[in-house]
């Protein structure tokens, strides 16, 4: 990400005004598998009885979201449970080498061909 700042002094004052301006770029931020949640993790969440895996990925811009969410349902089998392209977020359930299989493609894809800054696989 960016972050620009500008520095100007406030008319008729000795104070200085600093503006922030928070550019997002095309970045990653967070890739990671849940292998073998609780039950009731899943169940509170409302996702698929299918698979003991979860896999996260948060993305910005969160238009790159619904990218991340083909590739990774066209890499293998794993059901998509949730895409937010508000805040960028993607959820996937399936078999723990399914979804690390699909996440590892989709940070090559974003990384390699769209020069994305990415973040590394964490797992628990």
């Amino acid at each position: 990400m960016l972050d620009n700042r500008l520095q100007t002094q406030l008319p008729g004052s000795s104070q200085e005004r600093i503006v922030q301006e928070h550019v997002p770029g095309k970045e990653v931020t967070l890739i990671h598998i849940i292998a073998n949640p609780g039950t009731e993790v899943v169940s509170r969440l409302n996702y698929s009885s299918e698979g003991n895996a979860i896999g996260l990925m948060t993305i910005s811009p969160g238009e790159a979201a619904i990218i991340a969410a083909d590739l990774a349902t066209k890499s293998g089998s794993v059901l998509l449970q949730q895409i937010d392209t508000g805040n960028g977020s993607v959820v996937l359930k399936g078999d723990v080498s399914s979804v690390e299989y699909a996440l590892g493609y989709v940070r090559e894809v974003l990384m390699d061909v769209m020069k994305f800054a990415v973040c590394p696989i964490t797992r628990t």
